[in-house]
């Protein structure tokens, strides 16, 4: 397990890795998730042997540190995943991203075009949440205090169900509720527009079981590949395994 310093106060984010060939492969989960759960599949198939890899947990989740003081915004984030970058001296990445994770790992390529070379991003989010909606996990219905003091976090664990739970329970109440806001709120520009205007290599997996993609014409006409994954919900990793590892060796 190797760790760095992301706030400037002592805390720490984790990371564990496997040595291998350049360039790095960097895993991002999504809210409420661990990397090593939903990635350590994945990393195994043959294909993707022998690269050097990384499955980083972000502020708040799995191993990482969740200061109290921290925003968790998706730019607070994107900025502790380059202080990762930085310390173990990898520079133009393969990030392998799932949602709320392919959102930090937008900006974090927007923000430190040195630190990634491709963008691999599964149902990440693109825009800010419409007035009135709350995501998935229903995190931002609630207040903080009400989410992290008064039962809202048991009553969401409850609502995802026990595969997505499992790994919720390892994050930290509070950095959960400011992340899912900050993730509500977008960014400025947001990140389809950042996602737009990169000149990396882009992939974009849709699960065929989540309907159509918003806007993909206009992401397809900025270079952006966007692929179907055959019978796969927002989980592509675990719903179409062998699609996603063949999407992240690229030889689909």
């Amino acid at each position: 397990m190797k760790q760095a310093e992301f706030d400037g106060k002592g805390s720490r984010i984790r990371w564990t890795e496997t040595a291998g060939a350049e360039p790095a492969r960097v895993y991002v989960h999504g809210l409420g998730a661990a990397s090593t759960v939903y990635y350590a599949h994945i990393a195994a198939w043959p294909e993707l042997a022998g690269r050097r890899t990384l499955f980083v947990d972000l502020p708040g989740h799995g191993i990482s540190d969740r200061p109290a003081d921290f925003g968790y915004t998706l730019e607070d984030h994107a900025d502790a995943l380059a202080a990762v970058l930085d310390a173990d001296r990898v520079t133009e990445a393969e990030l392998v991203a799932h949602s709320m994770g392919g959102a930090v790992a937008i900006v974090l390529a927007h923000r430190r075009p040195d630190l990634v070379s491709r963008l691999l991003l599964a149902e990440a989010n693109l825009d800010p949440y419409p007035p009135g909606t709350t995501g998935s996990s229903g995190i931002t219905s609630y207040e903080e205090a009400d989410y992290v003091e008064n039962g809202g976090h048991a009553r969401v664990l409850d609502k995802v169900g026990p595969s997505w739970a499992a790994t919720m329970r390892l994050a930290d109440p509070c950095a959960l509720h400011r992340t899912a806001t900050g993730l509500a709120r977008g960014t400025k520009p947001t990140m389809r527009h950042m996602l737009r205007d990169l000149t990396v290599d882009r992939v974009y997996l849709q699960g065929e079981l989540s309907g159509d993609l918003p806007g993909r014409e206009g992401l397809e006409a900025a270079g952006v590949r966007v692929v179907t994954v055959p019978g796969a919900g927002q989980n592509i990793m675990f719903d179409n395994p062998d699609a996603f590892a063949a999407e992240v060796a690229g030889r689909a």
